[in-house]
């Protein structure tokens, strides 16, 4: 008798989690459903990749093996678990895999639901790392916290769109790595801001300026992929500031719990509030530069 293949169902096709579902499409050895509030979009998937779109009264019966979420923030995740009761459709000793960067706050919101405890759940934060190229291409960096349970299966499902995965530690040290990870590319573009702008009202040549700079210790990913686009004024792609200033306002509240007093992240976020409130919210945080226009 031939073993049933596992069901998943992937929730969120954002920026993101368009890409990520695509690439875990390809699995052979697998059932893939995808779930997202805007149909137009599911739409669009479907025609794309190999999956089912889930509807609740079509398919009320399915048990999956796993959720893998990749939501906008904490309320979001709240609600499609346990308002919309999502939870429900996870088959006991299951797990839930959650790419959405939140808060400490939410993992031990779920952790503790009696509909979590009850169905003997596991749950991993698995933050990423990449940017939209990175879904797109499959080459994530992923942090990711949880039980030792059922590694090689989450790892197995990270694989197919990343090209690094890294265990920190239990529940919530995927988080609190992200939070890392954002402090570090806020500040890095905050001072390429800040260069780019000094070489512009110097009349560089920044072109040559990048070509000198670019293979020295200033280097980033930032750099590489975001110098050019903020000399030219190009910011219709990549990471939303309004993303970026709920992912600052979650390390600083850590930050204020470990007694730590980050200066020029609170610099930083005050400047991507003062875009937002300028309309540019939904811009890629690399338009930093723009503050000195305003």
């Amino acid at each position: 008798m031939s073993r049933s293949k596992p069901k998943y169902l992937f929730i969120g096709l954002g920026t993101m989690g368009y890409s990520m579902a695509g690439h875990l499409s390809k699995l052979k050895d697998i059932d893939l459903f995808i779930f997202n509030r805007s149909k137009h979009v599911s739409k669009k998937w479907l025609s794309n990749f190999k999956g089912q779109e889930f509807i609740k009264d079509k398919f009320s019966e399915i048990k999956f093996n796993g959720l893998i979420l990749c939501l906008k923030d904490d309320a979001s995740i709240l609600d499609i678990l346990f308002k919309q009761n999502f939870i429900q459709l996870i088959k006991s000793s299951g797990f839930i895999l959650d790419h959405s960067t939140t808060s400490l706050e939410l993992i031990n919101e779920v952790a503790l639901n009696d509909k979590f405890i009850s169905k003997n759940l596991s749950f991993f934060d698995a933050p990423v790392s990449g940017g939209e190229m990175g879904a797109i291409n499959g080459t994530l960096a992923i942090m990711y916290g949880g039980p030792n349970s059922k590694s090689n299966v989450i790892k197995k499902i990270m694989n197919s769109y990343s090209s690094s995965i890294t265990k920190i530690g239990p529940s919530g040290h995927g988080q609190l790595t992200k939070m890392v990870n954002q402090l570090c590319i806020a500040g890095l573009l905050q001072g390429l801001a800040e260069a780019i702008t000094l070489g512009k009202s110097s009349n560089l040549n920044m072109n040559k300026v990048f070509d000198a700079i670019s293979g020295g210790a200033a280097q980033s990913w930032q750099m590489d992929n975001r110098f050019k686009t903020m000399v030219n004024d190009s910011f219709d792609f990549g990471f939303a500031v309004d993303l970026m200033i709920k992912d600052l306002r979650i390390a600083l509240k850590q930050a204020n719990l470990n007694d730590l007093n980050l200066k020029t992240t609170k610099e930083v976020l005050k400047n991507y509030q003062k875009l937002s409130r300028n309309d540019f919210g939904n811009l890629d945080t690399s338009s930093l530069i723009k503050l000195f226009n305003l």
